[in-house]
C-alpha cells in the first residue's frame, strides 16, 4: 500500500524539488535499517551498496522507503542505486554544488544518448539523457539527527526544473535560486528530484551522520542496458 502526498506536499515537491517526510521510519524500521548496515566498514565516507540482501529487502515494497518513492513515481517504481554516507571526525568532507548525472548499470552497451562512462567503487556508471534523470527521485533516509552543525545537505530550490546545468553556470544558478538547508531527525526521509543542485559543507561538530541515499526509477532502460539495482 502506498502513501499519498497532500495537495500542498505535491505542489511543494513540484516547485522546490524537495520534501521532508517527518518520522517516515518508526523505531522498529529504523532498527532494521541500522542492523542491515551495521557490519559495513566504518572508515569510509561513502559506500556504494550492491548485493546486500538485507538492504534490498528493506527497500522493497511495501516498506516505508518504497512507499515514499511510490507516492511520486507510482507502484511500479524500484530502487536502482543505494549509497551509505557517514561523516565522522575521520571522514568529514565537503561536497561542492553539483547535479547527480549518472546511473549504475549492469554492463556496458552502447546506446545513443548514454555516455560518458565511468567506474565508481568498482561499479559501472553512465550518464543518461536528462529526461531519464528527470523521471527519477532520490531519497535520503536518516539514521542519525542532522542539525545545522552536522553538515546538512544544501539544495538550490527549483534547480531541478532547469535541465542539465553546465558546470560554469552552476554558481550563477545557485545565486539565482538561493539555497535551503535540509535538517533532519533520525527516521526522517528527504525526498528529492534527482537532478536538483545540491552540496554539503564539512561538519562543524562532526558526529555520526549516517544517511542511506537511494535512487528510484520506473521501467527498464533502453537498447539492452540494465539497471544494476541494489
Amino acid at each position: 500500500m502506498t502513501i499519498a502526498l497532500s495537495a500542498n506536499e505535491a505542489a511543494t515537491f513540484a516547485e522546490i524539488g524537495a520534501l521532508r517526510m517527518h518520522a517516515a521510519l518508526g523505531a522498529p524500521e529504523l532498527r532494521d535499517l541500522e542492523d542491515s548496515v551495521a557490519n559495513l566498514p566504518a572508515d569510509q565516507a561513502g559506500i556504494r551498496l550492491h548485493g546486500n540482501a538485507e538492504v534490498r529487502r528493506f527497500l522493497a515494497p511495501p516498506g516505508a522507503v518504497w512507499r515514499v518513492a511510490a507516492a511520486v513515481l507510482g507502484e511500479s517504481c524500484h530502487p536502482v542505486r543505494a549509497i551509505l554516507f557517514d561523516k565522522t571526525v575521520s571522514t568529514n568532507w565537503a561536497l561542492a554544488w553539483h547535479q547527480d548525472r549518472t546511473i549504475a548499470v549492469a554492463g556496458r552497451v552502447e546506446v545513443a544518448g548514454f555516455g560518458p562512462w565511468t567506474v565508481k567503487s568498482g561499479l559501472l556508471h553512465v550518464a543518461p539523457p536528462f529526461d531519464l534523470l528527470a523521471g527519477m527521485v532520490t531519497l535520503r533516509v536518516h539514521l542519525d539527527p542532522v542539525p545545522a552543525t552536522n553538515a546538512p545537505l544544501l539544495i538550490a530550490p527549483g534547480s531541478h526544473r532547469l535541465g542539465l546545468i553546465p558546470e560554469p553556470e552552476v554558481k550563477s544558478v545557485v545565486e539565482k535560486c538561493g539555497s535551503a538547508v535540509c535538517l533532519a531527525e533520525a527516521g526522517d526521509i528527504w525526498l528529492y528530484a534527482t537532478p536538483i543542485l545540491h552540496s554539503s559543507e564539512a561538519a562543524s561538530d562532526p558526529v555520526h551522520r549516517r544517511v542511506l541515499q537511494v535512487d528510484f526509477a520506473v521501467g527498464d532502460l533502453p537498447g539492452g542496458l540494465s539497471w544494476l539495482g541494489v
